[in-house]
């Protein structure tokens, strides 16, 4: 099958689905099937994350131009909504009678849908809608994004599938790890956005402040909101204990990861939260909250997911960080076995060739 993969972008800067959707293009080229990346900033052929992908054609230009380079496609799966080059490609599909799988990537949960409400409104109702119901299947990567796909009535057809996280060479990451003498490291992994709720973690951080921890929060800034945090930091007079390392990506990313004691993502919405996968994937244990779908890390015992409030934050972190070495380590280990038996790559490659499978049949029994 030939398919065509698209994003917003695919910059380190752009958020989960800039690592995501390239690994799943490789995932799918690695089970045969034909591959094309595009985002209409040029990213597929410029962004570092790809510079490995020789199996996937990284296409630039506009929608029809990258359309027309890439050829007949089979099938079109548009990663995210609201932009207009979502409603060109759309309109592509439609012309060319090709089926198309739409990832709104977490863009339609609550939180999101109130932040900048009134031009989501007025374009929910002006082509959105019309855009999400002319798809021949939805794509959600927890039952909760599905959950809230229904409550918006649309009518296409919802397949779950969680994103797919690379395992690193555990070997290397155990070569990398802190040894027991050294200050214990709490992680921030992710994007610095207001939706992400850094000032709740700063709060229960300050709260808590415990012996011999930092926490390191790593990151690109987003509308500035790294300022605001910087002066949360001093007014609580927390610089002792926080530092904030910038944005992370390759050699420094996975040292960060082997590094930590704890991962945290105090987040208000995530439609998976990709770090908690990449995290459990390195060994260590996560502090997330009901804003993502992890609660798995309870029931698995390898993590804490708790209510989005500063209190339940400081108590989930005062129970992690009081932990010998050797639990937490356990607790990391068991979320290293989640991932590969849930989270791999070629099982989340296989479910979505037999997703593109039925929209292509669905398709066909429409026309």
């Amino acid at each position: 099958m030939k398919v065509l993969l698209s994003a917003a972008s695919f910059r380190p800067d752009f958020g989960g689905p800039a690592r995501s959707v390239p690994q799943l293009a490789a995932a799918l080229a690695e089970a045969g099937a034909k591959v094309g990346l595009w985002a209409p900033d040029g990213s597929a052929r410029t962004s570092p994350l790809l510079q490995d992908m020789v199996d996937a054609a990284r296409l630039d230009g506009g929608p029809e131009e990258a359309w027309r380079r890439f050829g007949k496609v089979d099938l079109l799966h548009d990663n995210g909504i609201w932009r207009d080059h979502h409603r060109q490609l759309a309109r592509l599909a439609q012309n060319a009678s090709v089926p198309r799988v739409v990832s709104p990537r977490g863009m339609l949960e609550p939180w999101a849908l109130r932040y900048k409400p009134v031009r989501k409104r007025l374009a929910w109702w002006m082509y959105q809608r019309r855009a999400l119901d002319a798809a021949n299947i939805l794509h959600a990567t927890a039952d909760s994004e599905a959950d809230q796909l229904a409550r918006l009535g649309l009518q296409r057809p919802v397949r779950i599938i969680p994103n797919g996280v690379t395992l690193p060479d555990m070997a290397q990451v155990e070569s990398l790890r802190a040894t027991s003498d050294e200050t214990r490291t709490c992680l921030f992994l992710s994007r610095i956005h207001p939706k992400k709720g850094l000032p709740l973690l700063l709060k229960a951080w300050n709260e808590l402040r415990p012996p011999a921890w930092q926490l390191h929060i790593a990151g690109p800034d987003e509308a500035g909101h790294l300022s605001q945090l910087e002066d949360m930091v001093r007014h609580l007079d927390l610089g002792e204990t926080v530092r904030f390392l910038g944005s992370l990506e390759g050699n420094e990313k996975l040292r960060a990861l082997a590094r930590a004691d704890l991962v945290v993502l105090p987040t208000y919405s995530e439609n998976f939260g990709i770090v908690v996968a990449e995290a459990l994937a390195h060994g260590c244990p996560v502090v997330t909250t009901h804003g993502t779908p992890w609660e798995v890390l309870e029931t698995d015992r390898c993590g804490w997911w708790v209510p989005v409030s500063t209190g339940s934050i400081a108590d989930a972190l005062r129970e992690a960080t009081a932990m010998s070495v050797t639990a937490r380590r356990e607790m990391g280990s068991r979320g290293r076995k989640l991932v590969v038996q849930r989270f791999s790559w070629p099982g989340i490659a296989r479910a979505f060739a037999d997703v593109y499978e039925e929209a292509v049949t669905l398709h066909n029994r429409g026309r």
